[in-house]
Formats: C-alpha cells, sequence, structure tokens
C-alpha cells in the first residue's frame, strides 16, 4: 500500500487565498496548518492564563472574597481543560507537527491535507462553545476531570456543552494522530530510512499512537456519562447502581497517556533544539528511540496511580507502583541524553537554548515529584493536595510550555524570515522562570502540610506562603507582554534571517525562509545525519 499526494491538487496556488487571508481559510498547506494551530493555541492560552490569574487572586486570601464559591469551581474547570485541550496539546502536535514532519520526511505536505484541514478546523468552535458554556446557566463546575457523582448531580447544561466540546476536541486530535502516522511511515523520501529521521519523528509517531490507541476510551466514556446527565441512565451514577470507580478507570486509561501526549512532542522539540544551539551531534540516538517507545507502552498501564485511594486492591497498587517507577527509567535516559548533548559543546546563550535548559531544570523536578507519588503510602497522604497541582504544573507548564516557547524562538526565523529580538527574548525567560518557580515550589510545601486543592477557602495558617505563589502567578502574568511585543516588533521590522540563521542541518533549512508553497523548489533533500553538526553543510546529501 502506498500514500500519495498531488501537489496540484492539494496546494493550488491559484485557488488559496494570499497574504495574511490564507490564515482564515480552509488551506491545505500543512506550514499554513501548523501556523493556524499555534496562533489559535495562544489565544487560548491568553484565556486559560487569564482565569489562572483570576484562581490566584482568589487564593491570596483564605475566605471565598473574589468570586463565589460555585464561579470559582466554573473558572477552575474552565482553565484546565482550556490549558489542556485548547492550548497544550494542539500547539506541540498540531502547530509543530504539522509544520515539521513533511520538511523532516521529505514530503511536500501531509498524507491527508483534507483530513489535516479538518482537524484545525474542529478546535475553533470546539473552544468557542467551551467558553461559552461558562455564560450558559449551570456552567460546568467538575474539574476538568468530570468525576461523578458531581458532573452529574451539579447544574447540567453546562456540563453538557463541556462534554460535546471535548468530544469535537479528542476527534481533532484522533484525525491529526492518524495522518501523522500515515505521513511519517508513508511519505518518507525515497532512501530515508526510518533510523535517520529526525527525533521529533519518533516522537510524533509515538504520541499519536497513543492518541489513537487511548482517546477513543474517553470519547466512549464522556458519552456515557452524557447519557447519565441526558436520559437518566446508570452507568457511573451511584443512585442508580452506577460505579465512578469505573469512570475513573476509563478517564486515567485516556488521562495518563494524555500527560505524554502533552510531554512526547517536547522531547522531540528539545531535541532538535539542543544540537543546533549546542554544536553537538545528538547524544544517543538510537537509545533516544527506544526510551520514545518504551514510553509508550508504559504510558499505557500506569493509569491507576491515580486512584490508590479509590479502594484499589493491594496486588493492583503493587503493579501500578512498579509499572510507574519503570516508566522513570526511559524518562531518565533522555535527560542523561540532553546533558550529555550540551557536554563539551559550543553553547549558545540564546532564548532558545535558555528555555530549553529551563525544561530539562523543571521537568527533573517534577520527574522527581512524579516518582515519589507512585510510592502508595506517600500519595495517599498527599492525594488531592497542593502536592499534586504542583507536580503536575511542574510536568505541563515547566515542561511542554517551556519547550514551546523555546520552540518559538528557534523556529521563528523559518517561519517569518525574521530573527526575535534577543534582549527581550532572555528578559521574558528570566522573568518566565522566577515567576514559575515561585508559583508552583511553594505548592509543594502547601500540599505537604494538607492544603486540599480545588477548594477556595483554606486555613488561614497557608495565607503568607499562597500569596507568594500568586505573585509568582503575576510574573508569569506579566512575562507576557515582552514576549508579545518581541513577535509584533520582529514580525513588522525584525532583522532579516537568512535562509538558515543557525547553520542547521535538518532539511527545514535547507530550503527558503520563509519556505515555498511545495517546500523546495526541486527535489527533497535527503539528509541521512540530521545531527551531523561537526561535518561541512556541503557533505549532507
Amino acid at each position: 500500500m502506498t500514500i500519495s499526494i498531488d501537489p496540484q491538487k492539494t496546494n493550488n496556488e491559484s485557488l488559496q487565498p494570499k497574504g495574511w487571508l490564507r490564515y482564515f481559510s480552509f488551506s491545505l498547506d500543512h506550514k499554513v496548518i501548523g501556523i493556524q494551530y499555534l496562533v489559535c493555541g495562544f489565544l487560548f492560552y491568553l484565556i486559560g492564563g487569564t482565569l489562572a490569574s483570576a484562581i490566584r487572586i482568589e487564593l491570596a486570601s483564605p475566605m471565598s472574597d473574589f468570586m463565589p464559591r460555585d464561579v470559582y469551581n466554573q473558572v477552575l474547570t474552565l482553565h484546565g481543560t482550556i490549558m489542556i485541550f485548547l492550548w497544550i496539546v494542539p500547539v506541540v502536535n498540531g502547530a509543530f507537527g504539522n509544520y515539521l514532519i513533511p520538511f523532516y520526511v521529505g514530503a511536500r505536505d501531509m498524507a491527508f491535507p483534507r483530513l489535516n484541514a479538518v482537524a484545525f478546523w474542529l478546535i475553533p468552535p470546539s473552544g468557542l462553545m467551551l467558553v461559552a458554556s461558562y455564560f450558559v446557566e449551570g456552567a460546568a463546575q467538575a474539574g476538568w476531570t468530570a468525576y461523578p457523582p458531581l458532573s452529574i448531580t451539579t447544574p447540567q447544561s453546562g456540563q453538557i456543552i463541556w462534554i460535546l466540546s471535548v468530544l469535537l476536541l479528542g476527534g481533532s486530535s484522533i484525525f491529526g494522530g492518524i495522518n501523522f502516522i500515515a505521513t511519517i511511515i508513508k511519505l518518507r523520501r525515497p532512501g530515508l530510512k526510518l533510523m535517520q529521521l529526525p527525533m521529533y519523528c519518533w516522537a510524533m509517531l509515538g504520541t499519536s499512537l497513543l492518541v489513537v490507541l487511548s482517546t477513543p476510551v474517553l470519547a466512549g466514556t464522556l458519552i456515557l456519562l452524557s447519557f447519565d446527565i441526558i436520559a437518566n441512565t446508570g452507568f457511573f451514577n451511584p443512585v442508580l447502581g452506577g460505579n465512578v470507580v469505573v469512570y475513573q478507570h476509563l478517564f486515567w486509561f485516556y488521562s495518563h497517556p494524555a500527560v505524554y501526549i502533552m510531554v512526547l512532542p517536547a522531547f522531540g522539540l528539545v531535541s532538535e533544539i539542543l544540537p543546533v544551539h549546542a554544536r553537538k551531534p545528538l547524544f544517543g540516538y538510537t537509545t533516544m528511540v527506544f526510551s520514545i517507545m518504551g514510553i509508550v507502552v508504559l504510558g499505557l498501564v500506569v493509569w491507576a496511580h491515580h486512584m490508590f485511594t479509590s479502594g484499589t486492591p493491594p496486588w493492583m497498587r503493587l503493579f501500578f507502583t512498579i509499572a510507574t517507577a519503570f516508566i522513570a527509567v526511559p524518562t531518565g535516559i533522555k535527560f542523561f541524553n540532553w546533558v550529555a548533548t550540551l557536554w563539551g559543546g559550543k553553547i549558545s546563550i540564546n532564548s532558545a537554548m535558555l528555555f530549553s535548559c529551563g525544561f530539562i531544570i523543571n521537568f527533573v523536578f517534577g520527574g522527581i515529584t512524579g516518582v515519589a507519588l507512585a510510592q502508595v503510602p506517600f500519595d495517599i497522604h498527599v492525594h488531592d493536595t497542593y502536592f499534586v497541582v504542583a507536580h503536575f504544573h511542574y510536568i505541563v507548564y515547566g515542561g511542554t510550555v517551556f519547550i514551546i516557547f523555546s520552540s518559538i524562538y528557534h523556529w521563528f526565523p523559518k517561519v517569518t524570515g525574521k530573527m526575535l529580538n534577543e534582549k527581550l527574548g532572555i528578559f521574558h525567560f528570566i522573568i518566565t522562570f522566577i515567576g514559575f518557580n515561585l508559583c508552583f515550589a511553594p505548592q509543594h510545601w502547601l500540599g505537604l502540610n494538607g492544603m486540599p486543592r480545588r477548594v477556595a477557602e483554606y486555613d488561614p495558617q497557608f495565607q503568607f506562603v499562597n500569596q507568594i505563589s500568586s505573585l509568582g502567578a503575576l510574573l508569569m502574568a506579566i512575562s507576557t507582554i515582552p514576549f508579545l511585543i518581541n513577535v509584533f516588533l520582529s514580525v513588522r521590522n525584525g532583522k532579516k534571517a537568512g535562509d538558515n540563521p543557525w547553520n542547521a542541518l535538518t532539511p527545514e533549512w535547507l530550503t527558503s525562509s520563509p519556505p515555498p508553497v511545495e517546500n523546495w523548489e526541486g527535489e527533497a533533500p535527503l539528509v541521512e545525519e540530521p545531527y551531523g553538526y561537526g561535518k561541512k553543510l556541503s557533505e549532507q546529501k
């Protein structure tokens, strides 16, 4: 079986809008779709960040004095859902995956360009629907996990809109996952072997397998939950004989792999950035490939470590403790490979490198607390406390979001042909790094001392630490300003980048910046050593 694309059919320039209009169109160009994902995701990031600021303002004092309790629950629900399903997942998968994967495999476009466009255009209406659910009577307030019986007994109209929105976003992810698998496996340039692909291809292949295997389980679970709400069935409603623990098993079968759906692409992106700015080959390519596949397999068998307090039997606790501890091994391999890549390199101190190094520091700390949470006695002590909140944010924000910013600084010259201002970029990193750690590091102490998460009121003894955390959140919010100024000024008047300002070797840099519609003017280059630093560019095939 072969899959081929006809450039004349998929990217007919005469039928596509020109200039900025193409970003508001049903474009079939994978590069345009990637930018659509990025800009759309960032807009929702601003909304989610605003909601996070409202949460931290409320928590600056121990009493519920900034917003009513039910509104606090609604804001909390919307914040978590937006940040996961409308910011991190679409950007690290859809934005960078769409822009880079065809370049990396030597293709003119994705395997299914129209399905690719459909996958993106499911996101804006789903996101608007999700945000609009906040303004209807009875907005969802069961958290991003939507646990029954709370999601069944609270006002239902907003919860149904929430479910429909997440179902559409899950469909978008499945379409994208199928497309990435087909593109990586079937559209590789003749002569390009799997073990010659850039690491981001392997990361996206593993991520897409997780998406295709686990997302349908979430979809089925939410459909059953909607039946309980609308048709008064008893799948998860304990009043009617339903089992709420079964919901947790089904939900976390998707939602723990979802952590790796967010993190694995970040692993791939940082593996592309570090060799370029350290001027060294990526250390341990083969071990990194197998560690990605190991994470994919183990990621599907660790979900119940979220459920150690839900009455799980001892044998199940033991199995999931061991499985969770084992998944730290392939993750640790990557950490050592990144450090070895940096070791002895000619490191450039720029925005992309700083955010990547910040990612490594934050993610290692989040990984250590993750191993601690895998231990049943400790997990029972800190379950549903702010220790879990801190751990989760060190993974998904200190990890993935730092790499999103690193990737923007790295590939901005490719997309626009302009350079971002490095002074503003470094300033952006410093404020973000300080603000992030000031916000979330103290929350470990809060959790260890018993402050529960997802509540607007707390013991006054925790007020000072919460105020420190809120100050960090304020710095994180402020850090967005220099970034936006940088992007706006650089797009208009930025220094011209040239085709390959980083002297990188991966295929996207071997064409013009910005690239032509069909990626290359002639035949796609065959890059057998994407990390062959130390060799002249002319030695690349």
